[in-house]
């Protein structure tokens, strides 16, 4: 129960979009005013939460607002993905503190030298946290494939990695904190980065993500709560067939939607993102052609999320997100006309605002879930 209470608490602080005080971690929690009292002691105590200046109410005694401390705890995120890999470390405000990002072609690498790499550059970022006098809580790797209950890498097939045991990639004394360390689905951490950055405005947000990069994975959210499915694979929308040459060769959305299929398809095969972008705003007919092409497919394969989900918002994240302004139009004109239930409830589609990395950041924020579900861990090694 203690547990319990001082993880609503600190979870009130850390969720809040504005600071809040004893009295309304009270009201929102269902504890008393003498529990959080101690609890809010505890936490001011050992460097998780502050204290601001009193705030003079119109009656009753001043109110002592509450914020995270910046900069005293280190959630670290790292990624593989298949064209970069890299390290970003959020503290509990969800500033970064530090990070590195390399860029390379990981398709068919070899897993344990993309670890070394990985393990370089973790080292780096590690030891900027630690000069700064700030504690690392734990560390989240995010991978671009299938995860079992594990933690076994079953695929990624832009990797080219197959049944590999993802936790003994890295040293556990690279990663070690008291929140430990967790391997997951990049397009899940990326969803979860999302529902951090719309906490605010909606409350506990429900839509499908879409992470848009050389490979194509997606995530259903309701209610704030990611629904992966029973073994953790719902989303893999890349490999959602949308169309076929011929009688027998089908076509995935990653063949039509994915990055190093829109860049082929604009011409700028081998070209970096960036290039597509220009071609795009410069109105080169080939690339519009070609993202507005990939639009049509991600509607048809987002059309059977809908009907099968009962989602009424799409968030296009990664290339998409980039790639907004051109693509949206043709993503929400096929689930327009191709959702039964649009014209009652049309399929919503907006932009990602989780930023860049949403995957690195997702994976940061669920090192510090681990940390408010067990505070006492956090407590006992202060």
């Amino acid at each position: 129960m203690r547990e319990h209470n001082l993880s609503l608490a600190l979870s009130v602080v850390l969720e809040a979009a504005e600071p809040v005080s004893r009295a309304q971690i009270s009201t929102l929690t269902g504890l008393s005013r003498a529990a959080v009292t101690n609890i809010v002691d505890r936490l001011v105590e050992t460097g998780l939460v502050r204290e601001l200046a009193p705030v003079v109410l119109s009656r009753g005694r001043p109110a002592v607002p509450l914020v995270p401390v910046r900069g005293a705890v280190a959630a670290l995120g790292l990624e593989v993905n298949v064209d970069y890999l890299g390290v970003r470390a959020l503290d509990l405000t969800g500033e970064v503190i530090a990070q590195r990002v390399v860029q390379g072609d990981l398709r068919g690498s070899d897993p344990a030298a993309v670890a070394a790499q990985l393990e370089e550059v973790a080292r780096e970022v590690r030891a900027s946290v630690l000069a700064k006098g700030v504690r690392i809580a734990g560390a989240t790797l995010a991978l671009p494939g299938l995860l079992d209950s594990s933690s076994v890498l079953r695929t990624a097939p832009n990797l080219g990695w197959r049944d590999l045991d993802a936790p003994q990639l890295l040293p556990a004394e690279l990663l070690g904190g008291v929140a430990g360390f967790a391997v997951a689905n990049e397009a899940d951490l990326a969803a979860r980065a999302e529902v951090r950055a719309r906490l605010s405005e909606n409350g506990r947000p429900s839509f499908f993500y879409v992470s848009g990069e050389i490979g194509i994975g997606g995530a259903r959210v309701l209610g704030g709560e990611l629904a992966a499915g029973r073994h953790g694979w719902a989303g893999e929308i890349g490999h959602v067939v949308v169309g076929s040459k011929g009688t027998s060769d089908l076509i995935r959305l990653e063949d039509v939607a994915g990055q190093h299929a829109l860049l082929k398809a604009a011409g700028l095969l081998g070209a970096p993102l960036e290039e597509l972008l220009a071609a795009v705003d410069s109105g080169q007919a080939r690339a519009v052609t070609a993202v507005q092409e990939a639009g049509r497919a991600l509607g048809i394969a987002l059309s059977a999320v809908a009907h099968i989900s009962d989602v009424d918002e799409v968030v296009l994240g990664g290339t998409f997100a980039s790639l907004f302004d051109v693509i949206a139009g043709p993503v929400e004109t096929t689930l327009a006309e191709l959702v039964v239930f649009s014209d009652w409830v049309p399929v919503r589609v907006s932009r990602a605002r989780a930023g860049d990395y949403a995957a690195m950041t997702g994976a940061a924020f669920t090192v510090i879930d681990r940390l408010v579900a067990q505070p006492s861990l956090w407590l006992s090694a202060s």
